[in-house]
């Protein structure tokens, strides 16, 4: 049984046990777990830089709200030209460039990368990119992702929960994590996940498509 196959069960496992159980608190609504490596989201113009005039993303895998992993990679450098190569670029292309990395790779680079949520990136850390056909250099866009979970409407209905609302998650594996302030994101394109970065994944024994309980909302 293939990694995909395990997902697809896992989904259908969880859709399962919130149908029955789900309390209408969020307490006890069940999510898979997303572990989110680093990549970076690209303007048009960005895009034409790196790659050379002209140039589209192309589609590597579909991913969840209409996004997808591209073909393109691109070098990540930060202070004192210290760099990560081969970083997956993300599309379709976006109004404003965003590198997201954990805090591993942000110390490799020498980067004080701010905690922050998706498209806040006004006063975050500068890096430069480096593609086959040129270099851009970004004065601010370089982030580390705070947690967050995916969540279309009906999901959210299902667990009392509502967009920007945050709560607490508990993974109950052999060390026991729970995360504090996770951020509900809810869309009618979302697929349900919780994303996670690979130093939380790490440190907490987490894989990709675990399950992972939602234990009380913020502040209740």
């Amino acid at each position: 049984m293939n990694t995909k196959d395990i997902e697809v069960i896992t989904r259908i496992i969880l859709n399962t046990i919130n149908e029955r159980e789900t309390s209408g608190s969020g307490a006890g609504f069940m999510v898979p777990v997303g572990v989110s490596a680093r990549h970076i989201h690209l303007t048009e113009e960005a895009v034409e830089i790196l790659f050379g005039k002209g140039h589209t993303l192309t589609k590597k895998k579909e991913l969840m709200g209409g996004q997808f992993a591209a073909e393109e990679q691109c070098t990540i450098v930060g202070l004192k030209l210290r760099a990560i190569e081969n970083v997956r670029v993300l599309g379709p292309c976006r109004s404003f460039n965003q590198v997201e990395v954990s805090r591993t790779d942000a110390m490799k680079l020498g980067v004080s990368a701010p905690l922050r949520n998706s498209g806040d990136i006004k006063g975050s850390a500068p890096v430069a990119l480096v593609g086959p056909k040129g270099a851009l250099y970004l004065k601010e866009g370089c982030i580390i992702a705070a947690r967050h979970i995916h969540m279309s409407p009906e999901d959210a209905r299902a667990a009392g929960l509502k967009d920007k609302d945050t709560v607490s998650v508990r993974v109950d594996n052999e060390r026991g994590t729970t995360f504090e302030n996770v951020l509900i994101r809810v869309d009618p394109s979302f697929t349900l996940e919780m994303h996670i970065d690979t130093d939380e994944a790490n440190a907490s024994g987490i894989k990709h498509g675990e399950a992972a309980r939602i234990i009380k909302r913020s502040g209740t």
